[in-house]
């Protein structure tokens, strides 16, 4: 499977009419602090605003109403992989992505045969607090000699300056989510992340 090499994350599916139309074609939702309806509403508009713009959508953790919805593809975190049902996840045809920050994580990962792994942070990040140092791109290397043909999602501090040297670095894809949503131009900033990984398709 390839990923393409820029993967944006929202935490609202109102974010997709903005910035799908800017060239994004790999999306995750993030939905946080939300009650059950309205995370089936989130991922339901989510879900046909990547349809009508040929986008694919990822939602992160909520494996179950993922299922519901009959979304294809789903991301889980160390935490919510130990409690997810990976066999269910597999039989109702889904794609997965598992984080990891260190080998141990790596190994838990590889053991449920993902579809890809993300590795993070790899600079500094400002959106949530972090127990783990920055890895660095020499980290971004050596994770992807051990993963393989297996997609590398380099996640973390990623900006728009930082962007090519984490793709050149070994990661297949970039997940960004502060460079885009805090921009005061979204839409000229995703645009922007669009044409630079071009070169990485």
């Amino acid at each position: 499977m390839k990923l393409d090499p820029f993967y944006l994350i929202v935490d609202r599916a109102s974010w997709l009419p903005r910035l799908l139309p800017q060239g994004v074609k790999l999306v995750q939702l993030r939905a946080k602090d939300m009650e059950t309806d309205e995370l089936r509403r989130e991922i339901a508009e989510a879900k046909a605003v990547c349809a009508r713009y040929g986008a694919q959508l990822v939602v992160n953790d909520y494996w179950q109403l993922a299922i519901d919805a009959g979304c294809d593809f789903v991301h889980l975190g160390q935490e919510d992989l130990a409690e997810a049902d990976v066999p269910a996840i597999r039989r109702a045809g889904m794609r997965l992505g598992v984080s990891t920050h260190d080998e141990a994580e790596l190994d838990t990962a590889l053991a449920v045969q993902p579809d890809y792994v993300a590795l993070g942070p790899v600079y500094p990040t400002i959106l949530k607090a972090m127990k783990w140092a920055p890895q660095g791109l020499e980290r971004v290397a050596g994770w992807k000699k051990q993963v393989g043909d297996l997609p590398l999602v380099g996640i973390g501090g990623v900006n728009l300056d930082r962007a090519r040297g984490v793709l050149d670095a070994g990661a297949d894809s970039i997940s960004v989510v502060t460079d885009v949503l805090l921009n005061p131009h979204p839409e000229a900033r995703a645009r922007a992340f669009v044409e630079l990984t071009r070169d990485y398709v």
